[in-house]
């Protein structure tokens, strides 16, 4: 752990950023204090770093059938890497065990009105794993790799829909700010191409409208990049003096309140970071483990200071090792890059922002009372 701290310092004297290590800094010395029996919860083996199995997990749903088949199509990943054939194989005939006598309990949690589109979805996923079981005998990397990705979209689907409302009432205090009730999807075109982002308002509507909210006002295009470093990319510092937003209604700036989900909670812990909560060993429904994670920005002395910039972290594992996330409960994360990598991978303080816009899911967005 002395190894981590002495190079987030060096990292942030060759980047100049005092306040976010610092910040990173003191949440590690917080974690050194831990006793030996806290430090022992500690999670073991390789953090979830897809962007779109964390936000699979991340769904409000209840539903152990399709939890299990969604686990057995994950969990070929780290086999197919290795080409252990027999796991790929049992794993696939443990999906389709849990589609064979599962099913019926998989639609009993998709309202009426859309169970027949989540039984068409079911009889594709019946295809995609007899597909799947073919390519495997056959040791077919590449197509086991597509079907699995196929078979885990229709999933994705299929738990959208057993979603019946938006899962807990937002405090009062922030009915002043945009709210995304649900999740959207952006396409911002860049200078280096195209990224497709996937915001959460299930997990962080404050944070997530915010985005949503500015991204259809226009305010993000032509913005540039900056502080490309190590770890993340930044953008969203408006021209001029002001590093937010302004709201041309209100004529004060927009200040967005950290916003942070921990897995089995109803509803986020706001103003707070996990830190100063106490709660050291948290497990985040948007944690910080997958390339391309977007947090909101903020001053470091203020957790409620955030406005319209925003980072996408660039997946570090000294940063973010399974088990102890040094980022985790310190920033708002609200959403994934789920198409574009190797985009984001390539931007620099000479690009900036073409243009964003909301592709779907805009109609989830409520704006202040």
């Amino acid at each position: 752990m002395t190894h981590l701290i002495l190079q987030l310092w060096q990292w942030g004297r060759r980047h100049r950023r005092p306040g976010l290590v610092w910040g990173l800094i003191l949440g590690a010395i917080a974690f050194l204090s831990l006793t030996p029996a806290a430090t022992a919860g500690l999670a073991q083996g390789n953090a979830i770093t897809d962007p779109a199995a964390i936000l699979r997990y991340a769904l409000p749903i209840d539903n152990t059938e399709v939890r299990k088949l969604q686990g057995n199509l994950e969990e070929i990943a780290d086999a197919l890497r290795s080409k252990r054939w027999p796991v790929i194989e049992s794993q696939v005939k443990s999906a389709s065990r849990s589609l064979t006598y599962g099913d019926s309990k998989i639609l009993a949690s998709v309202g009426s009105d859309r169970q027949p589109q989540a039984q068409s979805l079911l009889t594709q996923l019946e295809q995609d794993i007899e597909q799947l079981r073919a390519a495997v005998e056959m040791k077919d990397k590449e197509t086991v790799w597509n079907l699995r990705r196929q078979a885990l979209a229709h999933i994705s689907e299929i738990e959208a829909l057993m979603v019946d409302e938006f899962p807990f009432t937002i405090p009062a205090e922030y009915a002043n700010l945009p709210q995304l009730k649900g999740r959207a999807t952006v396409v911002m075109e860049t200078t280096q191409g195209q990224l497709t982002l996937v915001v959460d308002g299930y997990s962080a509507p404050i944070n997530a409208g915010n985005f949503v909210d500015l991204v259809q006002r226009g305010f993000y295009d032509g913005l540039p990049f900056f502080q490309n470093q190590d770890y993340i990319v930044q953008t969203g510092d408006p021209e001029g003096p002001e590093v937010g937003f302004i709201d041309p209604k209100t004529k004060a700036y927009r200040a967005i309140p950290l916003e942070i989900l921990v897995k089995g909670d109803k509803e986020p812990i706001y103003e707070i970071t996990l830190e100063d909560a106490g709660l050291y060993l948290a497990d985040l429904a948007l944690p910080f483990n997958a390339y391309g994670a977007m947090a909101l920005a903020r001053p470091s002395d203020d957790p409620n200071g955030g406005s319209s910039q925003f980072f996408f972290f660039l997946f570090d594992r000294e940063l973010t090792p399974p088990g102890f996330n040094v980022l985790d409960g310190r920033y708002s994360v609200f959403g994934y890059v789920v198409e574009g990598q190797d985009v984001l991978r390539n931007l620099g303080n000479t690009d900036k922002i073409l243009k964003a816009q909301v592709v779907q899911g805009a109609d989830h967005l409520v704006q202040p009372s």
